[in-house]
């Protein structure tokens, strides 16, 4: 008798809020172009809210270590009836982050006359 198997269906990894705004983020500024978390909400399906923080996150050194460029709007741009205040708009910006270890100062004589002695 044979033994049929079936194969399972692997179903591909859904995506993550944060790597889509990665996304998206990376794409509009490849085209110079700064979005709103409204612009950003209408483009990803996503709660304002919750952008926001995902822009937080992305600043991270663990998620990327972006910098995300914040600015206001210009007054001159199109703006809806339900906009009141400054409208920020957004850029993420690739950075190159370094650790630096602790650069010690050397020792004057009034430290090393107030260090405990071993014993």
């Amino acid at each position: 008798m044979r033994i049929i198997r079936r194969r399972e269906l692997r179903r591909a990894p859904r995506r993550r809020q944060r790597d889509v705004l990665r996304g998206v983020m990376l794409s509009a500024r490849e085209c110079e172009t700064w979005l709103t978390l409204d612009e950003l909400a209408k483009l990803t399906h996503y709660p304002p809210a919750s952008i926001s923080a995902q822009l937080r996150h992305l600043r991270k050194p663990e998620y990327g270590g972006f910098a995300v460029e914040k600015r206001p709007r210009t007054v001159g741009a199109v703006l809806r009836g339900e906009d009141f205040g400054t409208v920020w708009e957004y850029q993420l910006k690739r950075v190159i982050r370094r650790k630096l270890g602790r650069v010690r100062a050397p020792r004057t004589g009034v430290q090393r006359a107030l260090r405990p002695v071993a014993g």
